[in-house]
């Protein structure tokens, strides 16, 4: 009911028909299927159109304006955009970065095997500190985080439930320590409110890495 909350009917509909043509997709009764894969024609009003920049089109269609709305916390908290691959959020993440202005600051992790993995006298061991970096991962953040005073994230793992600092908790970011960020929380039930994430160290949930490490 809450996804609806605001909605005339006609935006129900709207929503209703087009949850069950992404369900039709999904169960192969809408495209040609082949082999390969499945052709599917996307209707024109949920194209967006680019001259040749694809992120900045993106960008520009789901954040307008965005720096005449950067108070604005409703403009952050009712948008969002999708992608299929980590690389693609990244690519969006240094294009909005750049928009935003105001001094960066670079947080680096620092990544270790945990205790189980790391065998006796092994000067050969693959799981260095170098490689240990270069791993991406959902529900972890990146070996390398660029952020500035203005922009908005989203928490990846739930902090304090009671603050309403959960997964996918959207956050603007106000300043930034050394070893703890300041956030005004724009989503949820604790909009508003100001709050702090330390430094963390957490390990990756995805099993299809066959070891275990934690990065702080």
């Amino acid at each position: 009911m809450r996804l609806f909350h605001g909605c005339s009917s006609n935006d129900v509909d709207e929503l209703r028909e087009f949850g069950q043509w992404v369900l039709g997709i999904c169960d192969g009764v809408v495209g040609d299927i082949f082999d390969d894969g499945i052709n599917v024609k996307i209707p024109d009003d949920l194209l967006i159109h680019s001259s040749g920049d694809h992120i900045a089109s993106i960008v520009e269609c789901i954040y307008p304006c965005i720096l005449q709305n950067m108070h604005d916390t409703e403009f952050f908290r009712d948008r969002a955009i999708l992608t299929p691959k980590s690389v693609t959020v990244d690519e969006i993440n240094n294009y909005i970065m750049s928009l935003i202005p105001g001094e960066e600051k670079v947080y680096l992790s620092c990544d270790s095997p945990c205790p189980s993995n790391i065998v006796a006298n092994r000067s050969d061991d693959v799981h260095t500190p170098e490689f240990l970096n270069t791993i991406n991962a959902s529900c972890l953040p990146n070996h390398k985080i660029t952020l500035k005073v203005g922009v908005p994230v989203m928490l990846l793992r739930n902090l304090d439930i009671s603050a309403g600092l959960f997964n996918e908790t959207r956050l603007i970011i106000t300043r930034m320590g050394r070893y703890v960020l300041e956030g005004r929380v724009i989503s949820g039930s604790n909009i508003g409110d100001k709050v702090y994430v330390p430094r963390l160290s957490l390990q990756p949930s995805d099993t299809r890495i066959p070891f275990k490490f934690q990065r702080r």
